[in-house]
């Protein structure tokens, strides 16, 4: 048998079960990947409470749980070609890798870096591939100064980080638990909240080029106060109600190799993505209570060994 946590209804974490189930075997053109570890994301406890957002998903009930995750492939399906048994392995299936095993598309996959965990790995796949996303988006460049709004979640620390090695000085809002470690990775941290143009200003009276939003539009308010060209501002989940001109993105847009990129970098330490907490899979609704609260520095990992 193999553990699997199921969600029959939308809700809340009371919702979520981790049940037994026949193991899963891979198919044709398909790989089974024994999954040591799973990474949580926001968008993993709105589908699971909201039927409109898990249907723009495309995740229908009844359903797994999570979408990232981190393993090692154990069954490979006839025609699979450039796989191999024993290959440590990361990447995403939606509404499902909360799980013993996923059969997955080995396209899908990334291959994971000697040196990076798997607990790492499994926090990788969304929060990569919308850092990339963004920093494509706003381009900070070498000498220039950019505003980073949410800079201590998973993906905020991503991002401020490849912000920082384009040579860009980097604004950081986040709680002020967080400041510490961000001022750590080179940021200058500052509060979020009422009067966050203000206080921006006063770092940075000579202005700023470019924002990233990562949580909300407060940070976007903030940058177009501060005369920040609505062309170099990236909006994360920002909704619909933003000034014309500022640029939606997500995991979606990020640049070719971005995660085999990034990977490298943390497998050598170059950047580092921290795991807040990490809950065995029977803990399930601890994790995502957790992660749901917010002011979560870097993720929170659901541990299948």
């Amino acid at each position: 048998m193999s553990r699997f946590v199921r969600q029959e209804r939308h809700g809340g974490v009371e919702q979520l079960e981790v049940v037994d189930r026949p193991e899963p075997h891979a198919g044709a053109g398909q790989v089974r990947v024994r999954v040591a570890a799973a990474g949580l994301n926001p968008v993993d406890w709105k589908i699971a409470q909201s039927e409109r957002v898990a249907r723009a998903f495309g995740v229908s009930l009844p359903a797994g749980f999570g979408s990232d995750f981190a393993g090692t492939i154990d069954e490979v399906g006839e025609g699979v070609h450039g796989w191999a048994v024993g290959d440590r392995v990361f990447g995403g299936n939606r509404g499902a890798a909360v799980a013993d095993h996923v059969v997955v598309d080995p396209g899908t996959l990334t291959r994971t870096p000697s040196g990076l965990a798997d607990e790492v790995a499994a926090a990788l796949q969304i929060a990569g591939q919308t850092a990339d996303a963004a920093i494509a988006a706003a381009a900070p460049r070498d000498g220039e100064t950019v505003l980073i709004g949410g800079a201590a979640g998973g993906v905020g620390v991503l991002t401020t980080q490849l912000a920082l090695e384009t040579g860009a000085r980097v604004l950081a809002t986040a709680s002020e638990r967080n400041h510490d470690f961000l001022r750590e990775l080179g940021a200058e941290p500052v509060a979020y909240g009422e009067g966050l143009a203000e206080r921006v200003r006063a770092l940075a009276p000579g202005g700023v080029d470019a924002a990233i939003d990562l949580h909300g539009t407060d940070t976007i308010e903030a940058a177009v106060a501060l005369g920040v060209r609505p062309a170099r501002i990236a909006a994360i989940a920002a909704g619909p109600d933003v000034p014309e001109g500022v640029v939606h993105t997500g995991g979606g847009d990020a640049r070719p190799g971005a995660l085999e990129r990034i990977a490298a970098a943390l497998a050598t330490g170059s950047l580092v993505l921290p795991i807040e907490r990490t809950f065995p899979i029977e803990r399930i609704r601890d994790a995502v209570e957790l992660q749901r609260g917010g002011h979560v520095r870097g993720k929170v990992v659901v541990s299948l060994r």
